[in-house]
């Protein structure tokens, strides 16, 4: 059965809303943080938005599996046999949310034989909602009632704009993107880098070291329809559950698909 994503997105949307207004419910109050066994942080806004966002999401479609950031994840012998599920990050940047600085975002994804389908990324603070779904683009929507803006990225043709993370940082990457040439840097949180990129206000977001499934599926989705990409090292497109682990490569999300970016980043005789 085909899935029907035009009739999902708009649900999904709205899921992503309520998760966002019982975040904002935590955030405007003091909160206990927790460390978990990975050390990164949880609180109570992160599980407050996985129960409305699992619990919406198997309303609308029930049987269809939901991997979540704070749900323990089906094994490998049962996920290998899924074609298609949720990718979930209910509080993404919560790192962001504990600074209050408005940078973290609520992530839902819909994988279908390993693509990310339809994504929706949904800022609580600022209220912009970002959607996409496989082959009709990508939006963003400012306030819940207002116009959809149509996404495009822009070709890397001037002064390179590169974004990445408030929370990570190596030495390694700083080397990497001086391979660039003349760049400017800008931090940015969770997964709203990809949607600078989509909105064409960035070029590029060179990610190295850890990250998770549901980091990047529902941004990539929405990349992707703005017409850039989200690469391994190897210039090689993201699938998603195609292993035991759910822990992604390292990666380079870009909105100039003419650049070949792993070339100019990476030196072959790094590896050797």
């Amino acid at each position: 059965m085909s899935v029907p994503l035009d009739q999902w997105l708009d649900p999904v949307c709205a899921i992503a809303r309520r998760a966002a207004d019982a975040i904002l419910a935590v955030y405007a109050q003091d909160f206990e943080v927790i460390c978990k066994e990975d050390d990164s942080p949880v609180t109570a806004a992160d599980l407050a938005a996985q129960r409305v966002i699992e619990e919406g999401l198997h309303a609308l479609a029930p049987g269809i599996p939901v991997i979540s950031e704070e749900a323990l994840a089906a094994p490998w012998s049962e996920r290998r046999t899924w074609r298609r599920h949720w990718l979930v990050d209910p509080l993404d940047g919560t790192r962001e949310f504990v600074k209050r600085n408005g940078e973290f975002t609520v992530n839902i994804a819909l994988i279908e034989d390993h693509r990310s389908v339809l994504g929706v990324v949904l800022a609580p603070v600022t209220g912009d909602l970002y959607a996409a779904t496989r082959g009709a683009g990508a939006w963003r929507q400012r306030m819940p009632e207002g116009p959809r803006e149509r996404l495009a990225t822009r070709r890397a043709d001037g002064l390179l704009m590169v974004t990445g993370s408030r929370s990570y940082g190596t030495g390694r990457t700083m080397a990497l993107l001086d391979r660039l040439g003349e760049h400017e840097t800008f931090a940015l949180g969770s997964s709203l880098k990809f949607c600078v990129i989509a909105r064409g206000e960035a070029d590029i977001y060179l990610r190295l070291g850890a990250t998770s499934e549901w980091d990047t599926a529902a941004a990539q989705c929405v990349l992707e329809e703005a017409g850039g990409a989200v690469l391994d090292l190897a210039g090689r497109p993201f699938r998603y559950n195609t292993r035991d682990s759910l822990i992604n490569p390292e990666f380079i999300a870009c909105g100039d698909t003419t650049v070949d970016w792993a070339a100019r980043l990476i030196d072959p005789e790094d590896d050797a």
